[in-house]
């Protein structure tokens, strides 16, 4: 997908769960291009996203050193890419390599709309045994656009660390494996139980200030991608979900014993009451207020 991510120059946002944005609005008040930049896992490296929107804007020739890996949302895009043009539309996926040169603008009147993200091509590569290559850049999996525009869209707004670095990686490997030429490494991880009972006891230690999967994942000698199958494999959820909820019952303590959201939020950590709020519910059905104060109607 088109876009200038590889010279973006951006800083990494100081707030992890803050990401940097930058909103470019032309005269056109329907056109808008949307950068935010959000850390791959605590501490990590930045990825680029890009959310835009344009009538008439022609991007100029240009490459990254990134992968682009673009969602067609709404409207028709058409790319000059390879010596041939592709032709992307909603729901579509669009897989452009580092290095190589492209343009973009819209194929219709109506003008197009889509998401973009810039992974490194070794994101591409954890669940492969080869490097990925993309005979056909535009890919056809509704189920995989969905997944990537719901991440993407969630990214976009903030989200935990973790939780990008525990998505991203299995995303672009289905990507990479289902639409690519790289052979798939090995799928079976041997102890994957006993990989998924140490990096329970790595995030449970580090409740408020989490390890990195990279860091998780290098003294057990395995790839991010590899720490991932095993832990899912072994508990059914990726890591920063097993976190959430660990940390949802942790709150359920605090929450006991006469804290409010806010200080059970922060004392198990979360970003915010809000951030609290969002997993208690998914994992309680009722908010923390209502938890604690059914606690509390009950022992009077």
């Amino acid at each position: 997908m088109t876009g200038a991510a590889g010279a973006a120059g951006l800083a990494a946002p100081a707030d992890a769960r803050a990401p940097i944005r930058t909103d470019s609005r032309r005269r056109n008040p329907r056109e808008h291009a949307v950068w935010t930049r959000t850390p791959l896992g605590p501490g990590g490296p930045a990825l680029d996203l890009l959310t835009a929107r344009f009538d008439r804007h022609r991007y100029a020739p240009h490459c990254h050193e990134e992968f682009s890996v673009g969602i067609g949302v709404s409207g028709h895009e058409v790319i000059d890419y390879r010596g041939g043009t592709l032709h992307l539309g909603p729901g579509s996926i669009v897989v452009l390599a580092p290095g190589e040169v492209h343009t973009g603008g819209p194929g219709a009147s109506e003008g197009y709309a889509y998401r973009a993200m810039y992974p490194a091509p070794h994101l591409l590569a954890e669940g492969t045994a080869t490097p990925p290559y993309f005979r056909d850049p535009v890919v056809n999996d509704p189920e995989l656009a969905a997944a990537l525009r719901a991440a993407h869209a969630e990214l976009s707004v903030g989200a935990d660390p973790l939780e990008v670095e525990s998505r991203l990686p299995w995303l672009l490997t289905a990507l990479a494996r289902r639409h690519g030429t790289a052979l798939p490494s090995r799928d079976h991880v041997p102890g994957a139980d006993r990989i998924a009972r140490a990096v329970r006891e790595s995030l449970a230690d580090g409740l408020l200030a989490p390890p990195s999967l990279a860091e998780l994942a290098a003294p057990l000698g395995l790839s991010r991608y590899q720490l991932l199958r095993a832990f899912r494999t072994s508990t059914g959820l990726p890591p920063y979900a097993w976190l959430a909820q660990y940390r949802v019952t942790r709150a359920r303590a605090h929450l006991e014993a006469g804290r409010t959201p806010a200080q059970a939020a922060a004392l198990v950590g979360f970003a915010d009451q809000a951030h609290l709020t969002r997993w208690f519910r998914r994992v309680l059905g009722v908010t923390p207020a209502a938890y604690r104060n059914s606690v509390q109607d009950a022992r009077r």
